[in-house]
C-alpha cells in the first residue's frame, strides 16, 4: 500500500493478515530479523547515454520511468535489491470499545470450520453441528478426520482425477508456439500445432505488441517502431521467440544438408574440451585346451589409443529493427537457413580434410601407409580388379595381437570426378556368362563428397562394426546452438551460432585408399 519513491528509495506499507498461517509465519520471520529481496516492474520513459570511464563502453541509463508494482520475494531479479530499512508495527488487538473480541474470534473459528468441511467433502448438517456445539478448530479438524474414516469403508475407494494444463503466459511456451507460427509463415509445408495456429497470421510488429500486452504494458497509441523497441528492451518474451524461429530454420537447413564424409563417421559426445582418448583393444585371446593337471593358462588383451579434442566454432548474425518493422521475415530466415547450411558444410569439410590430409597416427605412421596395409601400391581407376584388391586388403587386416578382424567394406567414397565410374561399378547388370556377374552389387554404397578433388577413392567399413573415423559434439550440445542478445552496435537482435565439434581417425583398419589414375 502507498507505494512511492522518496529520495531515491522505494517506500511502501505491507499489511499481513492476522488469521492466515502463512502471513503469521512471514511476520515471525520479519520479527526475527529476516529480510527479503525486492523485485519491481516498471516502464522506462526516457533513456540517457554515457561513456563508461573505466571500461570505455557506451551505457544506457533509465532516467525517467513509471513504477508499476513492487514485490517482496525470496530471490529478486537484482540480487542487490533488498530491504534497507523496515519498521514492524503490530496492530492492537480489538478492544471492547470498538469491537467484540470474542465475536471476532468465534467468527474466525466458524470460517475455518467451513473451510475444513469444504476440503473434507462434508455437508451442511455437519457444519451446523460443529458450530452449534462451539467446537474449536482443533476439535472440528479431528471430527472431520473421523467422519472421513467412517465414510471410507474398506470396500470403497476414493478416486481423484487431476488435469494438467499449460499456462499460455509461460515465456518458454509462448516462445515455442509463436516461434513455430513465424516458422510456418516461411515454411508452408510445416504443419503447426494447435497452440501456434492463432499466431500464424500475425506480423512481427503485431507479435511484439502482443508480447507487451501479455506482460502488462499498455500499447495504445504506440507506433510499430516504438512497440518493437519496447518489446526488445522490456522483460517480454519477444527476443526468445525470434531465437526460436532462428533455431527452427537453422536446424532444418542443417539436418537436410548433404552429409558427405560425415556419413562414414561415428558420432559420439565429449564431456569437456580436454583431449578425448579413444582406447583400442584387441580381441579376446583364443581358448586353449586344459592340460592333464586341470590348469588354465592366463591370457591378456593388447591395447592402443588415439586422441582428439572438441573445439568451439561460431559466428554472429543480426536482425535489425528496421527489418522487424518492415516484417521482412524472408530475409531473416534466409540468413539463418544459410547459417544452418554453413554449419553442416563446415562439419563435412572438417572431416573431409582429415581424410585428405592423411594424418599421422599414434604409432608414428600415416593413416594410409604401407605399414598399415591400407593403401594401394600404385594408383588405378575403379574396376573389379582394384575393388577386389582393396576388399582383400581390408579382409586381411589384423588386430593388435595379429588376430584377423575381417573388416567388411560398405562404402565407396569418391569425389565428383569419380562418381559416374563408381556408380557403374555397383550397378546391377544381367550377365550372359558367370564371369560377367558384378560381385559388388548391393554390397557397396557410393558416397560422393565434392570436397574430395583429384582421382583418389576410398573404401570404408561400417562405423558400427569397427572403429574408424569418429567425430564428437560437446555433451548435451549436438549440432549448432543458438543464443540471442539485444544488440548495442546492431540496432536490433543478434544471434550467436556456436558449434562445439571435433573429430579424428581412431583406427586405420576400417579404411583403404587408392590414389586413382
Amino acid at each position: 500500500e502507498n507505494l512511492r519513491v522518496v529520495g531515491g528509495e522505494l517506500l511502501g506499507l505491507a499489511t499481513l493478515s492476522r488469521h492466515n498461517p502463512k502471513s503469521q509465519r512471514i511476520a515471525a520471520e520479519l520479527s526475527d530479523g529476516q529480510t527479503f529481496g525486492v523485485s519491481i516492474g516498471y516502464v522506462v520513459n526516457k533513456w540517457s547515454e554515457r561513456q563508461n570511464a573505466e571500461t570505455g563502453r557506451r551505457e544506457k541509463l533509465a532516467v525517467a520511468f513509471d513504477l508499476l508494482e513492487a514485490s517482496l520475494v525470496i530471490i529478486p531479479a537484482d540480487r542487490h535489491a533488498g530491504i534497507r530499512n523496515m519498521t514492524i508495527e503490530n496492530q492492537p488487538a480489538a478492544t471492547p470499545e470498538n469491537n467484540n473480541s470474542a465475536a471476532v474470534d468465534r467468527a474466525a473459528v466458524n470460517s475455518e470450520i467451513r473451510s475444513i468441511a469444504r476440503v473434507a467433502g462434508l455437508d451442511q448438517p455437519w457444519i451446523d453441528s460443529q458450530i452449534d456445539g462451539a467446537a474449536t478448530a482443533e476439535l472440528a479438524r479431528a471430527a472431520a478426520f473421523e467422519a472421513m474414516c467412517k465414510r471410507t469403508a474398506p470396500s470403497s475407494q476414493i478416486r481423484t482425477q487431476a488435469t494438467v494444463g499449460v499456462d499460455h503466459n509461460d515465456p518458454e511456451f509462448r516462445a515455442r508456439t509463436i516461434g513455430e507460427a513465424l516458422f510456418t509463415r516461411v515454411t508452408p509445408s510445416h504443419k503447426p500445432s494447435e497452440a501456434a495456429r492463432p499466431y500464424i497470421g500475425l506480423s512481427i510488429p503485431e507479435i511484439a505488441r502482443d508480447c507487451l500486452r501479455t506482460r502488462g504494458y499498455s500499447t495504445t497509441g504506440l507506433g510499430s517502431a516504438t512497440v518493437i523497441e519496447r518489446a526488445l528492451q522490456s522483460t517480454s518474451d519477444f527476443p526468445l521467440l525470434l531465437a526460436d524461429t532462428v533455431n527452427r530454420t537453422l536446424r532444418m537447413a542443417y539436418e537436410s544438408a548433404p552429409a558427405g564424409v560425415r556419413r562414414l563417421g561415428r558420432e559420439t559426445t565429449a564431456k569437456d574440451f580436454r583431449a578425448k582418448h579413444r582406447l583400442q583393444f584387441s580381441t579376446a585371446p583364443t581358448l586353449l585346451p586344459i592340460n592333464e593337471h586341470g590348469e588354465f593358462v592366463s591370457g591378456a588383451m593388447a591395447e592402443a589409443q588415439e586422441s582428439y579434442a572438441v573445439t568451439t566454432f561460431g559466428r554472429i548474425i543480426g536482425f535489425t529493427r528496421q527489418a522487424m518493422i518492415n516484417d521482412d521475415l524472408g530475409a531473416f530466415t534466409d540468413v539463418s537457413r544459410r547459417m544452418g547450411q554453413a554449419a553442416a558444410q563446415f562439419e563435412a569439410a572438417f572431416l573431409a580434410n582429415i581424410v585428405t590430409s592423411n594424418p599421422t597416427m599414434s604409432d608414428g605412421n600415416a593413416l594410409f601407409s604401407t605399414a598399415h596395409a591400407n593403401v594401394a601400391a600404385s594408383g588405378a581407376v575403379i574396376s573389379l580388379t582394384t575393388l577386389s584388391a582393396a576388399r582383400q586388403a581390408m579382409r586381411e587386416q589384423t588386430g593388435l595381437l595379429g588376430e584377423p578382424i575381417s573388416a567388411t567394406p560398405k562404402f565407396l567414397l569418391v569425389g565428383p570426378g569419380q562418381e559416374t565410374a563408381a556408380e557403374q561399378m555397383v550397378s546391377e547388370i544381367q550377365p550372359i556368362e558367370p564371369q560377367g556377374v558384378n560381385p559388388f552389387v548391393a554390397k557397396l554404397q557410393v558416397v560422393v563428397d565434392p570436397r574430395l578433388t583429384g582421382t583418389a577413392w576410398y573404401l570404408a567399413a561400417d562405423s558400427s562394426e569397427i572403429d574408424g573415423l569418429e567425430y564428437a559434439y560437446l555433451e548435451g550440445a549436438a549440432g549448432p546452438q543458438i543464443t540471442s542478445e539485444l544488440g548495442f552496435q546492431v540496432d536490433g537482435v543478434r544471434f550467436r551460432i556456436r558449434l562445439d565439434f571435433g573429430g579424428a581417425f581412431v583406427d586405420w583398419r576400417s579404411w583403404y585408399m587408392n590414389a586413382g589414375a
